[in-house]
């Protein structure tokens, strides 16, 4: 069985590696964040798509004759969070919890306490959650897209201009939606940029840079749409999941 270390080693150079560290890693490395944060982080917060950027940069820096990894990795990560909290200059509100809670290490007063406050928030977002039917669940999707786009600058509705026509166009973004839902670091910076990393796309995909250029909005959409909680959205989207990457053409 592989070291941290070795598979470390192996994830600088195949990307395949690198996914499967980082989902084998995620736990620790929310913890080393809400340590730097005192607050319980998520995959949601900000926070998360810096210290996985920060996680990804200690891998690519990392030597075998450095010793142990997740020293290294732990230091690039607080660094990269203390960065961001600084420039930030707030924070949010969020359940307060030690970090000995991602590794299961909670004393049982503890752990019971947390439960009551987790089930506390759930039954009160349950209070106020009306029973809908599919148009409304249909507008509350559209809703919580509007606010998620609104970050990137679009809206919702300009998709309807830069939505691919041809099938060859089609066949492009959905390599680049495909190649940006497979690849972490790809995400966590589109996230925290709040724009599509058009170069470093192009590089993975294969899809050329004039392509994703026109059709950035439509992929930044389909992207959030395909990674987050949007059954009736992602309907549109299906042909997107039926096409291989390795048979897509990246034309114009």
């Amino acid at each position: 069985m592989e070291t941290l270390e070795e598979q470390v080693l192996r994830a600088k150079t195949e990307e395949a590696a690198f996914n499967a560290l980082a989902e084998s890693q995620q736990s620790w490395m929310l913890r080393t964040a809400s340590e730097v944060t005192h607050r319980y982080i998520t995959t949601s917060d900000d926070e998360w798509s810096i210290a996985l950027i920060a996680f990804h940069e200690a891998v690519q820096s990392y030597e075998a004759d450095k010793g142990a990894f997740r020293p290294l990795a732990a230091t690039v990560i607080r660094r990269r969070v203390i960065d961001f909290l600084r420039s930030e200059g707030k924070y949010r509100d969020e359940l307060s919890v030690t970090p000995a809670a991602f590794e299961g290490n909670l004393e049982e007063e503890e752990a019971a306490g947390l439960n009551l406050q987790v089930q506390q928030r759930m039954a009160e977002e349950a209070a106020d959650a009306p029973t809908v039917d599919a148009p409304s669940l249909a507008r509350a999707e559209i809703s919580e897209m509007q606010d998620i786009l609104k970050g990137y600058g679009f809206s919702f509705f300009d998709l309807a201009d830069c939505a691919p026509k041809s099938e060859k166009t089609r066949r492009g973004c959905a390599a680049a939606v495909k190649t940006m839902l497979a690849t972490l670091t790809l995400l966590a910076l589109m996230r925290l940029k709040k724009l599509l990393p058009i170069r470093e796309l192009s590089e993975k995909s294969g899809v050329v840079k004039k392509l994703l250029e026109r059709h950035r909005r439509y992929i930044i959409a389909a992207t959030e749409i395909l990674d987050g909680d949007f059954p009736i959205l992602a309907e549109y989207l299906h042909y997107i999941r039926a096409y291989k990457t390795a048979e897509v053409e990246a034309g114009t």
